[in-house]
């Protein structure tokens, strides 16, 4: 039954794509501005200008159409799948009896079959492939009446009999036109057929939002469809096309450095349109979560599925994609311009993947550190993963820096590298110190102290890169070129990574230090007390060491 499903499932996906690619074709094909340059250039006269409305209709008619088959439900889209390969079986046998109609008259053989080898060869090669075909037809169609698919096997028969050559080509031509009526008067007889099942559809979007109203259609032919998978599914063979396109073309291997920028040019090259924008924005997003379900795995293995069975991460870098796509205007630059561009936006992607990875890893590296697990497999993942988001970010900024000019998008994808490694160099010196409170066996005076200050010292310089990033914005606005973009942009900077981060830090400043008078302001215990009361710490459960007078502890001393 699960086996089922999945082949359901992938019918679902792999029958609708056609049409997103056949929206794809019917976009890219401006006909207006085909027509008008028929009409500018010399062939002014061209036959082709006189078609200018028909192939404007024609052009509606296939979105509709594509529409169409995007939404039909799976039965419906199986069943019309079935009956194209029917129409293909058919032009095949058709073939099939054209070419054996010609060979015959090539050689002009007109004895017995058995006489000749190579006639018989030929009849029984058309046999077998007429065979074929009647036996699938009917077997896609789903009926015993192999005879209405026979048709084109009249000519064999009548090579057969005997008849004359000149006759089987007549023959040949009537099992045509018996074929061709066949198909029209299937056709006549379920005309009414898209109408009945447009109506009986159109009663069901009614009802739907009658009860449930338009967030509830949209999210239902959202699980319908599945729009992620079937997007990344046409965006991946729309890559995969171009790259053997590529490759189909070209003798000789390409260097590294081609290789990278034939990557960026195909993905430059399959995001020219909305559908195929979408399709690399759903593609991103499960690249992304393929990469921190990986992440998460490393650290934590099966476990990591245990406690997050859902895992529903990834669809930030999707969204940052499209955002940064549509405020660049992405489709509408030219090819090599777009792949520049694509390459600035996948480097902010690809920031805000490790710092989603960073996220992941932050409290698993921390937790193992303060636990007593002595497992050095586990430390060795997260220590080496740990590693790999200091350095890995650093060689992206390097990179940037190299093959890049300045400016104030890249210098956000830089400042986001820098605080992910100095994240990551907060993060290994508190699992540093609670390891070597593991080794000595006794804990670090002012352990909580030390953590503040690393997390403050990283805070704050946190709010230095963003202020200087602010900065340098503001000064490229006023001295360069001004734009509403960037102002917006620098204005969300400024609100969200600058003044909220300064509240944010001054109010933990203040909690803080409230904290640290309501300590002090206990009574001091003498050494006496102490040594009375022998307890241990209600909370690390060790033996107290400090000297603050504890109420909930020392009750009967007041």
């Amino acid at each position: 039954m699960a086996a089922k499903e999945k082949l359901e499932a992938v019918l679902n996906v792999a029958l609708r794509v056609p049409s997103i690619m056949l929206l794809d074709v019917l976009y890219r094909w401006d006909v207006s501005s085909f027509f008008q340059q028929i009409q500018r250039s010399s062939l002014s006269n061209n036959p082709l200008f006189q078609y200018k409305y028909l192939a404007l209709n024609m052009h509606y008619v296939g979105y509709i159409l594509s529409v169409v088959l995007l939404t039909l439900p799976r039965q419906h889209l199986v069943q019309l799948y079935l009956y194209f390969l029917t129409a293909v079986l058919l032009y095949a046998g058709h073939q099939i009896s054209r070419d054996y109609v010609r060979s015959e008259l090539e050689f002009a053989y007109e004895g017995p079959m058995y006489l000749e080898p190579l006639s018989m060869n030929r009849f029984t090669t058309a046999l077998i492939g007429q065979l074929v075909v009647c036996t699938l037809c009917s077997c896609v169609m789903k009926t015993k009446q192999i005879w209405l698919f026979s048709a084109h096997m009249l000519p064999l028969l009548a090579r057969l009999c005997l008849v004359p050559l000149e006759t089987i080509v007549i023959i040949n031509k009537f099992a045509m036109i018996f074929t061709g009526l066949e198909v029209l008067y299937f056709l006549g007889s379920n005309l009414l057929v898209p109408y009945n099942l447009a109506k009986s559809a159109y009663r069901e979007l009614v009802q739907v939002v009658e009860v449930y109203g338009l967030l509830a259609l949209g999210m239902s032919l959202w699980n319908q469809l599945v729009v992620p998978v079937l997007f990344m599914v046409f965006w991946l063979v729309l890559f995969a096309l171009q790259i053997y396109s590529y490759f189909s073309t070209r003798d000789q291997p390409a260097s590294r450095e081609r290789l990278l920028f034939l990557f960026l040019t195909s993905i430059a090259e399959c995001c020219s349109t909305p559908y195929s924008l979408l399709g690399l924005v759903f593609t991103v997003s499960f690249v992304a979560l393929g990469v921190l379900t990986l992440c998460k795995f490393y650290l934590q293995g099966y476990r990591a599925f245990m406690n997050d069975p859902a895992m529903n991460r990834g669809m930030t870098e999707g969204v940052t994609l499209l955002i940064l796509a549509v405020q660049t205007g992405l489709i509408e630059l030219q090819v090599v311009h777009r792949a520049f561009l694509l390459s600035i936006i996948l480097f902010i992607v690809v920031a805000s993947i490790l710092q989603s990875m960073l996220e992941i890893a932050d409290p698993i590296v921390l937790a193992l550190g303060a636990s007593r697990d002595k497992s050095l497999w586990k430390h060795f993942r997260a220590v080496s993963l740990c590693l790999f988001l200091l350095v890995f970010p650093a060689y992206m900024a390097y990179m940037i820096c190299q093959f890049f000019h300045m400016d104030f998008w890249l210098l956000i994808i830089i400042s986001s590298s820098i605080l992910t490694s100095l994240q990551v160099l907060g993060t290994l010196f508190i699992y540093v110190l609670f390891m070597v409170e593991e080794f000595r066996k006794e804990p670090v005076e002012n352990m909580d102290d030390v953590i503040y200050y690393v997390n403050g010292t990283y805070r704050l310089l946190e709010f230095l890169v963003a202020l200087c990033v602010v900065a340098y914005g503001v000064s490229e606005t006023i001295f360069g070129e001004w734009t509403v973009m960037g102002s917006m942009i620098i204005f969300i900077h400024s609100y969200y990574n600058v003044w909220l981060r300064a509240q944010l830090g001054w109010k933990s400043f203040l909690l803080r230090r409230d904290a640290v008078n309501k300590i002090k302001s206990l009574p001091i215990a003498t050494k006496e007390q102490l040594e009375k009361h022998n307890d241990i710490c209600a909370i690390c459960y060790q033996k107290v060491l400090s000297q603050y007078f504890l109420r909930c502890l020392y009750k009967g001393d007041l």
